[in-house]
């Protein structure tokens, strides 16, 4: 006996006893095989040559696109406030609905407290965003609730 080979491991069957495998089966799987490497988008050159062109000119970095992302900034904090105060609205509803429903099925003391709470807060957060609109909620709720509870 020269040469011994160890026997050759079947991917589909498994014996019992650990064992080595030779390197040629481990090799044949794609524990071996590398991911090709993406590159992830890289920051634009130009734009970067002009960047160190003016701090060597000038000794400045140009303040401009900074200037331009806060003004788009503000615009966007600006226009998220009505679609919040309609967000609130919504959910408001929604759970005026659930509660509803609970009350159909008999379940309605079981989750009254919770969802009231849930509204108050909504209720709450509207009239910190708009007093007047939050305040017409208010009454809309209150004449819905008055006439739900009977």
């Amino acid at each position: 006996p020269g040469s011994f080979s160890p026997p050759v491991c079947q991917p589909s069957r498994l014996s019992a006893k650990p064992h080595l495998r030779p390197a040629k089966v481990c090799q044949a799987g794609d524990a071996y095989v590398r991911e090709k490497f993406k590159p992830r988008a890289r920051r634009d050159l130009e734009k970067e040559k002009q960047r160190l062109q003016n701090i060597l000119a000038t000794g400045k970095d140009v303040v401009e696109p900074k200037l331009k992302q806060t003004l788009v900034q503000t615009k966007e904090e600006e226009i998220p406030e009505p679609d919040r105060f309609e967000e609130l609205v919504n959910e408001v509803q929604e759970r005026k609905e659930f509660l509803a429903e609970m009350e159909a099925l008999g379940q309605g003391k079981k989750y009254q407290r919770i969802v009231l709470t849930e509204i108050s807060q909504k209720m709450r957060e509207m009239e910190i965003i708009d007093k007047k609109r939050s305040q017409e909620m208010r009454e809309m709720m209150t004449k819905d609730t008055t006439g739900g509870n009977k």
